[in-house]
C-alpha cells in the first residue's frame, strides 16, 4: 500500500508535519463582495478578519471544486499512490465528505477513503496528524482508520462566539433563529453533536461561558483514557485564547495545551473573537 493522507484548508495541521511527503491539503473557497479566495493559498486569517469587517455583503463559503479534487486525485495516482485517506470537515457543516462518496470508485486502481472527521479546525488536524505519524510507522489502513475512530469518538469542543448571526445567516447552527429570539443577554455555549454545530447551554455572561466551558472540559478530561490533548482555537483574538491556555493549565497542569487559529471558511461562520475549548484523545 501506498498512502497519500489528503485534507482541507480548515484542518489546522501541527507544524511538524506541514510539509509531510504523503501529505495533500485541498483548498476551500471563500467568496467577499464578489471575490473568491482560496484558504490559506490567497487569504491568511489576519488579513481576512480585516476584509470581513470591511465588507459589504455577508461572505460565503464553498465546497473544494470538484474538478480540482478529481485531478488531485489523479495527480497522486500518476506519483504511484494506491490509496488516499481523504480526512475533511464535518458533513454536518459541509456536504463535501457526501461529494467525495459520490466520486470514490471513479478512479481506476485508486483506493479513495472519505473520512468524515465531524469536527474541524485544530482536532481535525490532530487526526491529519495521527494519521500521518501511524503511516510513518507502518500501520496497516485498517489500524490507522481504527485509530480515528477513537479520536472522533473521544473529541469534544465548545465554543463560545461574540454573534451568532454569522451562524444562523449560513445555516450552521440548528435551530438558530429560535436562538437569536429568545437570547437577550443570554451567552450561549455551542458544541458540536454528530458533526452538526447546536447549543450546548445558555449562560448569563461571557464570563460565566468561559467558567462554564473550562469546567466541562475538566469532565471530560476526568471521563477519558491519558494520554488527551486540549486545545484553545481563536478566530484573531490571540490575546484571550492566551488567557484561557493559562487557566486551563492552571486547573489541569498535566495536560497538554496548544493554542491554534479558525482560518477563514470557519471564521466566517463563527465571527470574529469566537473562542474554542476542545479535548481530544490522542
Amino acid at each position: 500500500m501506498k498512502l497519500a493522507v489528503v485534507t482541507d484548508s480548515t484542518a489546522f495541521i501541527p507544524e511538524r508535519v506541514r510539509d509531510h511527503q504523503d501529505l495533500y491539503v485541498l483548498p476551500i473557497p471563500v467568496i467577499l463582495d464578489g471575490t473568491t479566495y482560496l484558504e490559506g493559498i490567497d487569504i491568511e486569517p489576519d488579513d481576512y478578519y480585516a476584509l470581513l469587517n470591511n465588507s459589504l455583503e455577508f461572505p460565503t463559503t464553498s465546497q473544494p471544486v470538484l474538478g480540482e479534487t478529481i485531478s488531485l486525485y489523479e495527480a497522486l495516482k500518476e506519483k504511484g499512490y494506491d490509496t488516499i485517506l481523504s480526512i475533511h470537515l464535518s458533513s454536518g457543516i459541509s456536504g463535501f465528505i457526501s461529494t467525495l462518496f459520490s466520486i470514490k470508485d471513479e478512479i481506476d486502481g485508486m483506493t479513495i477513503i472519505p473520512y468524515d472527521s465531524k469536527i474541524t479546525s485544530m482536532p481535525m488536524g490532530h487526526m491529519v496528524e495521527s494519521a500521518l505519524d501511524m503511516l510513518d510507522q507502518g500501520a496497516t489502513i485498517e489500524k490507522i482508520i481504527a485509530h480515528l475512530d477513537h479520536i472522533r469518538a473521544n473529541t469534544y469542543a465548545y465554543l463560545i462566539v461574540e454573534d451568532l448571526n454569522n451562524l444562523v445567516r449560513g445555516g450552521r447552527l440548528t435551530n438558530g433563529a429560535a436562538l437569536i429570539a429568545g437570547l437577550l443577554k443570554i451567552k450561549p455555549i455551542l458544541t458540536f453533536d454528530e458533526g452538526k454545530i447546536v447549543l450546548f447551554e445558555k449562560i448569563r455572561s461571557s464570563k460565566k461561558a468561559f467558567k462554564r466551558a473550562e469546567a466541562v472540559i475538566g469532565l471530560r478530561k476526568a471521563e477519558m483514557a491519558p494520554p488527551i490533548k486540549l486545545y484553545v482555537i481563536h478566530a484573531n483574538n490571540l490575546e484571550l485564547a492566551e488567557i484561557e491556555k493559562e487557566k486551563l493549565q492552571a486547573q489541569y497542569p498535566d495536560a497538554t495545551i496548544e493554542i491554534g487559529h479558525f482560518g477563514p471558511v470557519i471564521g466566517t461562520h463563527l465571527g470574529e473573537k469566537a473562542i474554542g475549548l476542545a479535548i481530544s484523545a490522542q
